[in-house]
């Protein structure tokens, strides 16, 4: 098959979860890019229509629809819309996170949960998708995971500055790790791939120094990740370029956990 071809998802359904945040923007974007019709979901219809229609203004194949991950119920309403509309899901980009700890001394009821969205939601959405794949023979689930699922916090990036970051999202995210491998297991003799991929530290306006020259002190390449950083990795991942891979985690963080 030509190179561009193992990279061409026209014809494909791409779902992407938190489809228009940091994370979720470029991620929608590159697999419209790569010609998908790019489904973007979650619990705020306005954000998730404004952010497809920017897309569809490119003439990129976008829509929006609600979805709570908290909610299994809502989970498989929208599983069955896209089944209705589409017939098929291709990819299911696992990108949504809910933000309710904030530092180490939150109350349990914070993590208790995060834990409905983290955790309980994120199996139940994957699974919810992953059946209908497996019932295809194909299909491509990509888990979007963190550096903070293979190394500890460095505290000394956040020193000077009233930024932290919370146990349950490392707490979390290691788990993703995990279930992505017994998902890979699971779905691969059935035609299903399932990866993830753990970006770094993705630079906002919101950050600012001293966070910023003490987080890059530890990046090889010495910034933090940008736009289109991420673009190539879910593309690959969701193609025919990645045919052969299963059960791994890509890591996209300049060299910081190196």
């Amino acid at each position: 098959m030509h190179i561009h071809n193992l990279f061409n998802l026209e014809g494909r359904v791409a779902v992407v979860t938190g489809g228009y945040g940091i994370y979720g923007a470029p991620l929608s974007e590159a697999l419209a890019e790569a010609g998908a019709h790019v489904v973007i979901a979650s619990r705020s219809r306005e954000a998730c229509e404004a952010f497809a229609q920017t897309l569809r203004e490119r003439s990129l194949k976008a829509s929006a629809y609600v979805c709570d991950q908290g909610s299994e119920a809502s989970i498989l309403a929208f599983r069955d819309h896209c089944l209705q509309t589409f017939g098929h899901v291709d990819v299911l980009v696992n990108n949504s996170v809910g933000r309710s700890m904030r530092t180490f001394a939150d109350p349990l009821d914070a993590f208790r949960d995060s834990m409905e969205v983290n955790a309980t939601g994120l199996f139940a959405i994957s699974r919810a998708f992953l059946e209908p794949m497996m019932a295809r023979g194909a299909g491509s689930l990509i888990n979007i995971a963190s550096i903070q699922a293979i190394v500890a916090p460095d505290f000394q990036n956040y020193a000077g500055t009233s930024m932290s970051t919370p146990p349950d999202y490392h707490f979390h995210k290691h788990g993703m790790i995990g279930l992505t491998r017994y998902l890979a297991a699971l779905g691969g003799p059935r035609g299903v791939r399932v990866n993830a991929i753990s970006p770094g530290g993705f630079q906002t306006e919101s950050h600012q120094e001293p966070f910023i020259s003490q987080y890059c002190r530890r990046v090889f390449l010495g910034r933090m990740a940008r736009h289109d950083d991420i673009k190539g990795a879910v593309v690959f991942l969701a193609s025919e370029a990645s045919a052969y891979i299963t059960g791994q985690n890509i890591v996209i963080d300049g060299g910081y956990t190196c």
